[in-house]
C-alpha cells in the first residue's frame, strides 16, 4: 500500500499551490505533513483524495492513478476541516452513513471511542461544537478501517486533554491496524511524539521527506564568536544562521565535527519544531 506523486503541480487563477512535487509515502507509517499557513499541506491531500484535479502531474494509489477510479479512492479516508458529512444526521447516523462507503468501518470501536470522548450519540452534527465537530471526524476516521489514513489538521478545537487523547488512541489504532497515515498539524512539538517521517512543504515546494530519528541526528547547531562560526561552516550543508551581536548561530545538516571547535564554539541538538522553522522560515545570510 502506498502513494505515488509524480510532478504534481496546483494552479489556482495562475497561481502554484503546489508546484512539481514529486512525493512517496509508503505504508506502515505515519507521516507527519509540515509546512507554514498556505504552504499547500491541505491542497496536497486534497488532491490525494480525489477532491481535486492537478493541473500537471499524476497521483497513484498502489501504482494506480487516483482520478475517476473508485477503488484506488475506496482505500483512502480523508479528514478535513470541511464537513462532508450530510448536514442535521445524529452522530449515530453519521456512523451508519459512513459505513455504506467503507464496509470495513468498526461500529463498536466508533460507539467506544464516543463514550471516551464523551461525545453524545443523539446530538445532530449541525449543532455540535468545533470541538466536538472535529471528534466525531476523529472517529469516523479511525473507525473507518481505510487503509489510508489522511488527517488534515485532526486536532483543530481540540483542549489540551482531548488532544492527548486523540494521540493516545491514534498510536494504539496503528499499532493495532498498521496502515499509512499522513496528518497535517502545527502543532509539531506535540507530533514529534507520534510520526516516524516527516514531509516539509515551503511555498508549494517539497524540501524534505525523511525518517524523523535521521533527520534529528543528522541535523545540529554550532554557536559562538562570528568568524570561528564562519570558518567551521565553510564547505558545510548550512541550513539557517542568525547574529546578535558578535555571537552567531549555525544550523546545520550533518554530524558535527568536535575537532573543528577550536574551543570557541558549542554544539546542540535541534529538536523537530526548531528545524521545521529553521528549514521554512530565515534564510541563509547569504541569501538575505
Amino acid at each position: 500500500m502506498g502513494i505515488e506523486l509524480k510532478g504534481v503541480t496546483k494552479r489556482f487563477k495562475g497561481a502554484a499551490a503546489l508546484d512539481r512535487v514529486g512525493l512517496t509515502l509508503e505504508d506502515r507509517h505515519i507521516y507527519g505533513l509540515l509546512g507554514r499557513n498556505g504552504a499547500g499541506k491541505s491542497t496536497l491531500l486534497n488532491l490525494i483524495a480525489g477532491r481535486l484535479l492537478p493541473t500537471q502531474g499524476e497521483i497513484l494509489v498502489d501504482g494506480e492513478p487516483v482520478l475517476e477510479n473508485d477503488r484506488a479512492l475506496g482505500k483512502i479516508y480523508c479528514m478535513s476541516e470541511a464537513n462532508y458529512f450530510p448536514e442535521g444526521l445524529r452522530v449515530r447516523e453519521i456512523f451508519r452513513f459512513t459505513s455504506e462507503f467503507y464496509p470495513r468501518f468498526d461500529l463498536p470501536y466508533a460507539l467506544n471511542l464516543s463514550e471516551k470522548f464523551e461525545l453524545d450519540l443523539n446530538a445532530k452534527n449541525n449543532k455540535l461544537s468545533t470541538g466536538f465537530g472535529t471528534i466525531l471526524k476523529i472517529i469516523a476516521a479511525l473507525a473507518s478501517g481505510a487503509p489510508i489514513l489522511l488527517l488534515d489538521e485532526p486536532v483543530l478545537g481540540l483542549d489540551a486533554g482531548n488532544r492527548e487523547l486523540f494521540y493516545r488512541e491514534l498510536i494504539q489504532n496503528f499499532s493495532e491496524h498498521p496502515r499509512l497515515i499522513v496528518f497535517s498539524t502545527h502543532l509539531i512539538e506535540e507530533a514529534a511524539k507520534l510520526i516516524d517521517r516527516a514531509v516539509i512543504i515551503r511555498q508549494g515546494t517539497l524540501i524534505l521527506n525523511e525518517d524523523v530519528e535521521t533527520l534529528l541526528e543528522d541535523s545540529y547547531l554550532i554557536k559562538g564568536p562570528a568568524q570561528a562560526a564562519d570558518r567551521y561552516a565553510e564547505g558545510r550543508t548550512v541550513i539557517s544562521s542568525e547574529l546578535l551581536g558578535g555571537l552567531k548561530t549555525v544550523y546545520l545538516r550533518g554530524r558535527p565535527d568536535p575537532d573543528a571547535f577550536g574551543g570557541d564554539l558549542i554544539s546542540e541538538k535541534i529538536d523537530l519544531q526548531k528545524l521545521f522553522i529553521e528549514l521554512t522560515g530565515r534564510r541563509k545570510e547569504n541569501q538575505k
